[in-house]
């Protein structure tokens, strides 16, 4: 209430304020929206998220079976002689897209990570079906980690978002408006006090000016 003594307890500060009520009122009321919405938004996303890190963690031990089963009955010199033989690393674009006002990845694959056997930079002679699944696999977690790369970025930045919403909607309904609402409150009460003491005024004026005739 320190605030409410600051200003002019005048008509003119009573209409811009009541004014600055009814902004502040639809500015609120458009943030909850928002809020809502980005919620619901990141609830849905979240169930996306907790799919394909699941499926991320599935495809990740797979791989490790695949390559321990290689190592155990290929051995450990032909299996690094593999990974050794693949030089390209997977290439992606970095794109943008917008979900309620916020800014999120899309990671785009130039080229296609999961490749059949001729595509590989190996020779398919003198390996075999062993180091092929266990090759896929790692492919196939790489690709799944760029998808849980994506999505897990989005899902932060939507609960950035919405942190941030619900701390201006909480300042609006907590602080701001009660402030103005005090405020304005403040002003219509000093200008009834002047009114009454003006009315006073002019009736004493009045009662002079009878006792004079």
């Amino acid at each position: 209430m320190a605030s409410t003594f600051k200003v002019q307890p005048t008509r003119m500060e009573l209409i811009k304020l009541r004014r600055r009520i009814k902004m502040a009122k639809r500015g609120y009321e458009l943030l909850k929206m928002k809020r809502d919405s980005l919620i619901t938004e990141f609830r849905n996303l979240l169930e996306d998220a907790k799919r394909i890190m699941g499926t991320m963690a599935e495809k990740y031990e797979k791989a490790m079976q695949k390559l321990a089963l290689a190592i155990a009955v290929d051995g450990i010199i032909t299996v690094r002689s593999i990974a050794l033989s693949r030089q390209c690393e997977p290439t992606f674009v970095m794109h943008r897209k917008n979900i309620m006002g916020v800014v999120v990845p899309v990671i785009k694959r130039e080229e296609k990570i999961i490749k059949c056997c001729i595509e590989r930079e190996y020779g398919v002679i003198g390996t075999t079906a062993r180091i092929d699944e266990a090759v896929r696999a790692f492919e196939e977690l790489v690709d799944s980690i760029l998808e849980v790369a994506e999505i897990e970025t989005t899902v932060r930045r939507l609960l950035e978002e919405i942190d941030r919403v619900k701390r201006r909607v909480n300042a609006l309904e907590y602080r701001i408006i009660p402030g103005m609402e005090a405020t304005a409150k403040f002003i219509s009460f000093k200008l009834e006090e002047m009114d009454r003491e003006n009315i006073i005024r002019l009736k004493k004026l009045k009662g002079k000016k009878a006792k004079r005739a």
